[in-house]
């Protein structure tokens, strides 16, 4: 297991927040997109329940911009 396992959907968003992310508007079927307006980068989340996948949030936090380790420092 890598060290970004065990982050659900509610986790996910409270530290992407910190980093500048607002949700943006609802993509096909659970998928959400989120915009930062500082950087103009965007990420899609699926809004799926349990634990996301850790391939996913990584390349969810490759679209954001944010690297692993600060995101593991965040809030």
């Amino acid at each position: 297991m890598g060290k970004l396992t065990g982050f659900r959907y509610r986790e996910i968003v409270k530290k992407l927040k910190a980093f500048g992310f607002e949700f943006f508007r609802q993509a096909a079927g659970s998928h959400e997109i989120w915009k930062n307006e500082k950087t103009g980068r965007f990420t899609t989340i699926p809004n799926h329940p349990g634990d996301m996948p850790e391939g996913t949030l990584r390349a969810i936090l490759k679209q954001a911009g944010v690297e692993p380790d600060d995101f593991l420092k965040g809030n």
